[in-house]
C-alpha cells in the first residue's frame, strides 16, 4: 500500500520509503530455514508517523540487523541525564500506545520496544515525542534474532509480551512465541530476579504458556498458587484489551522470575 498522498511510495518497488529509517529486512532473515513467529508488515503509515520515523529513527531506532551486541546503557544515555535505572524488553507493542503509557509513568525504566510494524513504529515514536518520552528505543526485526545474537548476558530487567500472536489454527500452533526453546533464549539476557511478564486473552494460549513456564528450569512462578496473577497496575488497559473484554474474553497475566 501507499503511504500517504503527501509522501508517496518510490517508483522503484525494492527502493525504501524511508531511507534512513527501518530497513524491511534488516537480518537477511528470509534466508533463515526456520518457523517465523510473527508475518511482517508494513501496512499504511501516515504523515505523522513518516514524519516521526523520518525525524526520530536516527536517534532511538535501531534495527534488528544480528551484527552486533548492543551497548543499551549508551543506547539509553542519548537525550537523558543519566540514563535509566532498569531496562526491559518489550515484545511486539502494536501501535504503541501502552508502551508509550508505561514509559510515562516510570522514566527511570528504559524500554527496549522491537515489532515488525512500520505503522507502529513511527506511532511509537510519535507519541514519545509528543509526551516528552526520552525512555523508549524501537527495534525493528526479528525479537529472536535480537534475544540470540545483540543483548549482552545480565543486561535485562524485565521482558513484556503482551498479547502475542495466538496463532488459533492447529496446524500453526508451533508458531505460537512462548516455546521452551523461545524461553531458553530468553531467560540468558535477564538478570537473576527479572521478571518475565506475559499476557494474553487466548485461553488456550494461557494455558499453554503456564504449562511451559512452569516446566522451565530457568524461570519460577511469582503466583503463590502456581496459576494466574492479577494484572499489575502498570500494565495499561489497552484498546486490544478492551475490545476482547467486550467479547467476554478473560485475559491471563503470567509474572515468571527468572532464577
Amino acid at each position: 500500500m501507499s503511504e500517504s498522498s503527501e509522501h508517496p511510495t518510490s517508483s522503484r518497488p525494492n527502493e525504501p520509503r524511508f531511507p534512513d529509517g527501518p530497513r524491511p529486512d534488516p537480518a537477511d532473515s528470509h534466508h533463515e530455514r526456520r518457523i517465523r513467529s510473527f508475518q511482517p508488515r508494513r501496512g499504511r503509515v501516515t504523515s505523522a508517523q513518516g514524519d516521526a520515523l523520518r525525524r526520530l529513527w536516527p536517534k532511538w531506532g535501531l534495527d534488528v540487523d544480528g551484527e552486533g551486541v548492543l551497548d543499551l546503557a549508551g543506547l539509553f544515555a542519548k537525550d537523558t541525564d543519566r540514563g535509566v535505572d532498569r531496562i526491559v524488553l518489550e515484545i511486539g507493542f502494536g501501535m504503541g500506545e501502552a508502551t508509550a503509557q508505561m514509559a510515562a509513568d516510570d522514566p527511570t525504566t528504559g524500554i527496549l520496544a522491537v515489532d515488525v510494524h512500520t505503522p507502529g513504529q513511527g506511532n511509537l515514536l510519535n507519541l514519545a515525542a509528543l509526551n516528552g518520552l526520552t525512555n523508549v528505543r524501537v527495534a525493528n526485526g526479528d525479537a529472536i534474532i535480537l534475544l540470540r545474537s545483540m543483548l549482552p548476558a545480565d543486561s535485562l530487567d524485565g521482558v513484556r509480551v503482551y498479547f502475542p500472536d495466538p496463532w488459533p489454527k492447529q496446524r500453526h500452533v508451533k508458531r505460537r512465541l512462548i516455546q521452551p526453546e523461545f524461553l531458553s533464549l530468553v531467560a540468558g539476557p535477564m538478570r537473576p530476579g527479572a521478571i518475565l511478564h506475559c499476557a494474553t486473552d487466548w485461553e488456550d494460549y494461557a494455558e499453554q504458556m503456564l504449562d511451559v513456564l512452569t516446566a522451565h528450569p530457568d524461570f519460577e512462578n511469582t503466583a503463590a498458587d502456581g496459576g494466574y496473577a492479577p494484572r499489575p497496575a502498570f500494565r495499561p488497559l489497552t484498546r486490544f484489551e478492551g475490545k476482547g473484554l467486550d467479547k467476554s474474553h478473560v485475559v491471563h497475566d503470567l509474572l515468571f522470575r527468572r532464577k
